[in-house]
């Protein structure tokens, strides 16, 4: 029956409005209601699509290798994965397209991070979860999904630079285990964005205790000075001599030796490593490292090998033991570079004056003088008379060791030089 346009016009008992305006009104009213719960639904569904597909893990591969070829002084890395049978190889050249990916997976030696998960963890990367700083990126304090805490290296955008870091260390660096190493257990790739997350030493770095407010007394004891400097020469040998191809870190400093609650040391920032094939040097362009650690023949010659890592560790050794800083302008022109006053105070035979005056106990002479000896055999300007990393490890952890503590007796001139009496013509200190 048709509806009359009498009736439409008619007045309503519903405030005494109109048929025709309560039908127009009803009718937008659910046509709204309808468009509402239409754009909930389909936001819902997107959602869901995306956590399912960040959620999505990448499996890489269960083997990988990591041999190493050098063309034109830089260090190509190939990845080869064993699966199942089957074998594929591809250059790092391939992990540029990396950057699309989205993170979530394990990749066998650590976790391939989103970079939302990143920013969670790291609360939009705020200003006070910043724990470290430097030339190629800042470390911020994390906490990830899973509870743990972890320290987030974003990396400068300097393409070069920083892509080439991020290379080495996620294709070389992330399978190194060593409990005087800093872990590197992630990272993620996003865009333009490098960014590497690293285990986290939660009691600061070795600068901080040497050269900050630590008051008149420093809690770094000699033994825990002596430990800190066993700890991280076992990293540095690990580096050079348990793997295949060694490692060179290439700044070896204080602030790059961080220390847990009990002191252990831990050697970080792979940032400026280089990797060495079967050839024993790596000649390099541009002298990278911290001014007062790097060695003269490698700032000099650019010529790049372990040795130069040997006489950054004997420069960090003759800090630990003085607690002067290797360059300090505040001083007098004679003591300003540490190495130059260290040797000269060797050679006055004053040497019981370098120890560092905020250690409470005294040393045992012998262990002072043997720790003077190897400081000045790592500095040794003839880089092959160093020693190896290896032979500091035992050097610093012998109680016995070839010099003498009092003047030797008148002997027979007409004698012939003992094997012992060889071994005691080492300079005294």
């Amino acid at each position: 029956m048709a509806v009359s346009s009498t009736t439409l016009t008619s007045k309503t008992p519903i405030l005494g409005q109109k048929l025709y305006v309560i039908i127009a009104a009803t009718l937008l009213i659910v046509t709204t209601i309808l468009a509402i719960i239409f754009l909930c639904i389909r936001r819902n569904l997107n959602s869901s699509k995306k956590r399912m597909h960040v959620a999505k893990p990448v499996i890489l591969g269960k083997k990988e290798e990591t041999p190493v070829v050098q063309k034109d002084h830089e260090a190509v890395v190939k990845v080869v994965s064993n699966e199942s049978g089957g074998s594929t190889s591809r250059s790092t050249a391939t992990s540029a397209s990396v950057g699309s990916m989205e993170g979530g997976g394990d990749m066998g030696w650590g976790r391939w991070y989103g970079i939302n998960e990143l920013e969670v963890a790291t609360s939009g990367f705020a200003v006070e979860n910043v724990i470290g700083e430097g030339g190629y990126g800042v470390v911020y304090r994390g906490v990830v999904r899973d509870g743990s805490v972890v320290a987030v290296k974003n990396l400068l955008n300097n393409k070069g630079q920083a892509e080439k870091e991020f290379k080495v260390e996620v294709e070389a660096i992330g399978k190194v285990r060593h409990k005087n190493l800093v872990g590197l257990i992630g990272f993620c790739a996003d865009g333009a964005k490098r960014l590497l997350v690293y285990e986290y030493v939660d009691n600061g770095n070795l600068e901080q205790w040497l050269h900050g407010e630590v008051g008149p007394i420093s809690p770094l004891t000699w033994e825990i000075r002596m430990k800190i400097a066993i700890g991280t020469a076992k990293g540095l040998a690990y580096l050079h001599e348990g793997l295949e191809p060694k490692v060179v870190h290439r700044d070896v400093k204080s602030s790059n030796i961080l220390l847990d609650r009990k002191f252990n040391a831990k050697v970080s920032d792979f940032g400026l490593a280089k990797l060495l094939g079967s050839e024993k040097s790596y000649v390099t362009t541009r002298v990278m490292g911290t001014f007062g650690y790097v060695s003269p023949d490698y700032a000099s010659t650019g010529m790049l090998n372990e040795c130069s890592d040997v006489y950054s560790f004997g420069v960090l050794l003759m800090e630990i033991v003085t607690g002067r800083s290797p360059v300090d302008y505040s001083k007098a022109p004679g003591e300003m570079n540490l190495v130059d006053w260290f040797k000269g105070m060797v050679a006055s035979r004053r040497g019981e004056e370098l120890l560092d005056p905020k250690i409470s106990v005294q040393p045992p002479p012998r262990s002072l003088k043997r720790v003077l000896l190897v400081c000045l055999r790592c500095i040794d300007m003839d880089a092959n008379k160093r020693p190896k990393m290896g032979q500091i490890v035992h050097m610093l952890e012998a109680e016995d060791f070839p010099f003498r503590t009092e003047p030797r007796p008148p002997r027979d001139t007409t004698s012939l030089l003992s094997g012992s009496d060889a071994a005691s013509k080492v300079p005294s200190v």
